[in-house]
């Protein structure tokens, strides 16, 4: 427990920007020298995240070169046109585009990529930021239920489950949407006066062309998780086949070089992932799981289901969303896809309560502080107390009835 301690507030500190893997993997090699996991265990770890990670830095590069191909600016361009300076729109249109850029290229590319945009696209527009910008934290954990490719949470829970590419988005669908939904009616309240302000003058500007070849790669991309999972090939292939075409194109185009593709991946935070997989492994071990088995729900209805997700909304803001589905997927993955599932709401949806809850949201953080925004603990704290539970019930019910449709 003190070396996942450790881990954890050196990830939310990250003292002078250095890497979170710099703690991590000594603190995971220290567990395994003292003996506090066996090495066999490590090992078994660090095999079952390894295609998890593997497709994470595929889907990495892809939304890096995305990027680069200029699909982010142009996104937000045409997000500014279509809201003609009115808050209220350019809250829905960001809604509407956040929730497709993390169900489709992750929560990084919202957090790292969309929200610097969203930021330029309200100062231009001369509205209120703060409502577009923590509309982006917020999505890219929420809106990150859609696809196992959406979070790294979702690759590790799809895993477990059992399901296929398409039986897990099925699933996960009418989810996604309430919750969702759930959202932009807090955010409308929330934000009302800011949403309310006097109208400024619409950009005038002629938006950018969007790049074609970066959709059509995407789209082509998507539709080979698709096919994979319907053959039984892993779904990485597809993600490595989309990530490469990008990033060879911007090779021979000279908008890139070798050693930019590999930083695109970030190989320090997939050693991060692996080793806090270790450190994790170690606690469950340890004792850990048993105590939340006592006190996990058993069952598939929806109390059980309820009682899977508020469990881990709880954890993940203690430890973490990764640690805590790292902890909960064993316990439940014989009860069945539901359970998993129920515990992926709490972990995804659960985060937007406190910093803490995901890395996703300390690194949006920073980033608004970066671009000069100001993120405050307490509003929110506020805004998450809020959204949490108006989200994550009926998010639960939903899956509840998607389950029962599904005859799963």
């Amino acid at each position: 427990m003190a070396l996942l301690a450790a881990v954890l507030v050196w990830a939310v500190l990250r003292p002078r920007g250095l890497p979170e893997a710099l703690l991590a993997v000594p603190a995971a090699g220290l567990a395994v020298a003292v003996g506090v996991i066996p090495p066999d265990h490590a090992w078994e770890e660090i095999q079952r995240l390894g295609p998890v990670v593997g497709f994470l830095a595929a889907v990495l590069v892809l939304a890096h070169f995305c990027d680069v191909e200029g699909l982010f600016t142009a996104c937000g361009a045409w997000t500014a046109r279509w809201a003609a300076g009115r808050p209220t729109r350019l809250l829905t249109a960001v809604f509407a585009l956040a929730s497709v850029v993390t169900a489709v290229l992750s929560l990084d590319a919202t957090v790292v990529l969309l929200t610097p945009v969203v930021l330029a696209t309200a100062t231009r527009m001369g509205v209120e930021a703060r409502p577009h910008l923590y509309a982006c934290a917020h999505l890219s954990n929420t809106a990150s239920l859609l696809l196992p490719v959406s979070n790294l949470t979702n690759l590790l829970a799809f895993t477990a489950s059992g399901l296929s590419f398409t039986r897990f988005a099925a699933l996960m669908a009418l989810p996604w949407l309430v919750a969702i939904g759930a959202e932009y009616l807090v955010f409308r309240r929330f934000f009302a006066d800011e949403l309310a302000a006097p109208l400024p003058s619409p950009d005038p500007a002629e938006p950018p062309e969007l790049p074609l070849f970066a959709l059509i790669t995407v789209g082509c991309t998507l539709a080979g998780f698709v096919v994979a999972s319907a053959l039984g090939i892993a779904s990485a292939w597809a993600a490595l086949a989309g990530a490469l075409v990008l990033a060879v194109r911007a090779l021979l185009r000279r908008r890139a070089t070798p050693l930019t593709v590999v930083r695109s991946a970030a190989p320090a935070f997939l050693a991060f992932v692996l080793a806090l997989g270790v450190v994790v492994r170690a606690v469950v071990d340890q004792g850990l799981a048993h105590a939340l088995h006592r006190v996990l729900p058993d069952g598939s209805d929806l109390l059980a289901l309820l009682g899977v997700a508020a469990l881990a909304a709880v954890l993940a803001n203690l430890v973490n969303n990764l640690p805590a589905v790292l902890v909960l997927l064993p316990l439940t993955a014989g009860a069945g896809p539901g359970a998993v599932l129920a515990v992926l709401l709490g972990v995804n949806i659960g985060p937007n309560l406190t910093y803490a809850g995901s890395l996703a949201t300390l690194l949006w953080r920073r980033i608004a502080q970066q671009h000069g925004q100001r993120a405050g603990l307490g509003e929110f704290t506020r805004l998450g107390l809020l959204t949490v539970p108006a989200a994550l019930v009926p998010a639960v019910a939903a899956l509840w009835l998607s389950l029962r449709v599904a005859g799963v």
